[in-house]
């Protein structure tokens, strides 16, 4: 069974003003968005903007998949309580909206939750977009929606356009900034061998010694990383050594930056895994649940591992420029979640040895990618 997390929020300038709600379905596996609603609902109070949020995102996960498990999670005390029945709904305007999200999706399958209000930037924005929209005189969409990254509606970018021609951008402060690194080339790198966390843990070539120093000297001359983070196996502990020799810092270890583990097609060529696990592999290539063979690790886990990562190193290294060093399939995928883009855009990226990418993260929880596979430092 899928499960959904719905985020939503509400808001009124003026209590009761101009009003408006906003509302993200993410997948719970991945923290992928999957959806996302906004408008804008004229005068009307928080507490009922809030509810309107919280109907909008259920009914935004029930057209993705009726049978979903949702937890919901908002900043209102109030809403949470009322549809986790702990507290009596009194106020005429709010009980049939509640009655209606109630009745969105059987009880069994609805959870809430409670977080603090800088947990819930992501619904907060668009809410303020919705308000935004319709106190500039460009009317919100009713029922907007943004699906797997696709580009907001024409009318959701005119009002942002509106808002930016007349105030001046939100002061989100310095973004955590990681530069990625993949390692050097292995023996194995040439060969266009499957090399994970599962094989034999191979060194850096001679070439791949040569690419560290150079990714380190074009490093060294820009001047701009404070840390370094490596995953623990070899070939990216000896480049990101390289990179540390030449800054003077230290190199910390991070587990969840390890490379996929292939299982049993460690050492073999994508063709000789089509030819002795043809099942095994158009299932790979099509479900992100999918395993390799032998007991190897699924995209979605690897996903999942990755942004466990990320939220931890954004949360102790807010502000700062971060060197990670890792592999490839870690790689794409902080540059997927990074643009909300589907599993299958993993395919769709290239990245090479020794090569850098970088992935902005600012304070209201967007991030932007800045470089993708630069190898220019190598040539």
């Amino acid at each position: 069974m899928r499960e959904f997390i719905v985020e939503a929020d509400g808001g009124s300038r003026g209590n009761p003003g101009p009003a408006g709600y906003g509302s993200v379905v993410r997948d719970a596996a991945t923290g992928e968005t999957l959806a996302e609603r906004a408008e804008f609902i004229g005068t009307a109070t928080n507490n009922v903007a809030e509810y309107r949020g919280l109907l909008a995102g259920l009914r935004a996960a029930r057209e993705l998949d009726p049978d979903a498990r949702v937890h919901v999670r908002m900043d209102s005390k109030l809403v949470v309580e009322q549809m986790s029945g702990r507290w009596k709904i009194k106020h005429p305007d709010m009980r049939p909206l509640a009655m209606q999200a109630a009745g969105v999706l059987p009880a069994g399958q609805v959870t809430y939750e409670w977080i603090p209000r800088e947990q819930n930037k992501h619904a907060d924005r668009l809410a303020n977009e919705a308000m935004d929209a319709g106190t500039s005189g460009v009317p919100g969409a009713p029922g907007t929606s943004v699906v797997s990254g696709a580009e907001p509606a024409a009318d959701i970018r005119a009002a942002r356009n509106v808002a930016s021609a007349s105030a001046p951008p939100p002061d989100l402060g310095t973004p955590t900034t990681f530069v990625l690194l993949r390692h050097g080339e292995t023996a194995l790198t040439p060969l266009k061998r499957f090399s994970g966390s599962g094989g034999d843990d191979p060194a850096l070539s001679e070439a791949g010694r040569r690419q560290a120093e150079l990714v380190a000297r074009a490093l060294a001359a820009r001047g701009t990383i404070q840390e370094i983070v490596s995953s623990p196996l070899a070939r990216c502990r000896e480049t990101a050594a390289a990179v540390a020799s030449r800054l003077g810092l230290d190199v910390s270890v991070e587990d969840g930056l390890r490379e996929t583990d292939f299982g049993a097609w460690e050492d073999l060529t994508f063709g000789e895994v089509r030819e002795r696990y043809p099942d095994a592999m158009n299932a790979w290539l099509t479900d992100p649940e999918a395993e390799p063979s032998g007991g190897g690790e699924s995209f979605a886990a690897v996903a999942r591992r990755v942004a466990a990562t990320r939220d931890e190193l954004l949360a102790s290294r807010a502000g700062r420029t971060v060197l990670l060093v890792s592999h490839v399939t870690p790689i794409k995928t902080l540059v997927r979640l990074a643009l909300d883009a589907p599993p299958r855009a993993l395919f769709r990226m290239d990245l090479s040895a020794a090569s850098l990418t970088a992935v902005a993260y600012y304070a209201d929880g967007n991030a932007t990618v800045r470089l993708l596979n630069d190898t220019s430092h190598l040539r």
